[in-house]
């Protein structure tokens, strides 16, 4: 039985980005897997449906057969990824919601910003009602801008990973924006290079000869985030993302721990709901192959 540690840990937590790369699947092919899981024992992982917004209508012509009718079940969550006419692309995000009002719904958007300027002027042209994460680049300052987000009732986003080596953050600078998101109360989400639960090497694409690097683990980064919402430093953050021996995690009915470092099912529940809210990922096939593996998740 998987634990109530664990529930707490990955309930929701895995945004399907099947349309993008590694995977970058066809819409028909994504909306059929995603449709798939949705119906089963494991669905009570799964996150949105991420897609770039000019790909809605595309969405709604695969998705007809697959959506709840109005009343007969939960609306589909989707995550639209805005481009630089956010005017124009919440438009689109607008109509949608109106034209599958019960059935599928864009609840949250996810967009680039320059500076905080940019980020103001994109949040002023959002619909009310929408999370929206903004991609920080984890090589600035972190500061003022996490301070507009914060002000705005915005959340930032992290790029994680990628297909090349490069696209791949060191520890220390993911470790600094979660310590810093911590510090400044701003929750966030992840995307890229999250497929598996333990950081190490492997292959960045499905591709034979496909170049290799450290992947970061979504293990390792959610316990990192549970462990900064309760104040541990930069540094030891650090030391978690680094943690590539599966053994050192254990999820058991009262908490999670790594190393003498502990949070409890009820900090782990906050800090999911509060602040770490997901991370996408083109594949859910693999984490849940992964946590299977691990023992962590049952059946």
């Amino acid at each position: 039985m998987t634990s109530p540690s664990a529930r707490a840990l990955l309930e929701g937590l895995v945004d399907y980005a099947g349309l993008f790369p590694p995977a970058a699947l066809s819409m028909d092919d994504a909306v059929a897997e995603y449709a798939r899981w949705r119906r089963s024992p494991q669905s009570w992982m799964l996150g949105r449906f991420v897609l770039p917004v000019a790909r809605l209508r595309d969405f709604a012509r695969a998705a007809e057969a697959h959506l709840p009718e109005p009343g007969a079940g939960e609306p589909w969550r989707l995550s639209a990824l805005l481009g630089a006419d956010v005017h124009g692309d919440s438009s689109l995000v607008t109509s949608f919601n109106r034209s599958h009002a019960g059935r599928a719904v864009v609840d949250a958007v996810e967009l680039k910003a320059t500076g905080p300027e940019d980020a103001d002027a994109s949040l002023d042209a959002l619909p009310s009602g929408l999370a929206a994460f903004v991609e920080v680049p984890l090589r600035d300052d972190l500061g003022v801008l996490l301070s507009t987000l914060r002000r705005r009732g915005a959340r930032a986003k992290a790029r994680t990973g990628g297909v090349v080596p490069d696209a791949i953050p060191e520890p220390a600078e993911l470790a600094r924006f979660i310590a810093a998101c911590a510090a400044a109360s701003v929750p966030w989400k992840a995307t890229a290079g999250l497929h598996h639960p333990i950081r190490a090497e492997r292959a960045l694409t499905y591709e034979p000869g496909s170049p290799r690097a450290p992947m970061h683990g979504f293990l390792n980064v959610f316990a990192a985030a549970a462990f900064a919402r309760a104040g541990a430093p930069a540094e030891v953050l650090e030391a978690v993302l680094r943690e590539e021996d599966a053994s050192a995690f254990h999820l058991d009915q009262d908490a999670l721990s790594w190393r003498g470092l502990r949070a409890s099912t009820d900090e782990l529940a906050r800090s999911r709901r509060d602040f770490a809210s997901s991370f996408g990922s083109c594949s859910f096939a693999e984490p849940v192959a992964d946590l299977r593996a691990l023992g962590v998740l049952f059946p």
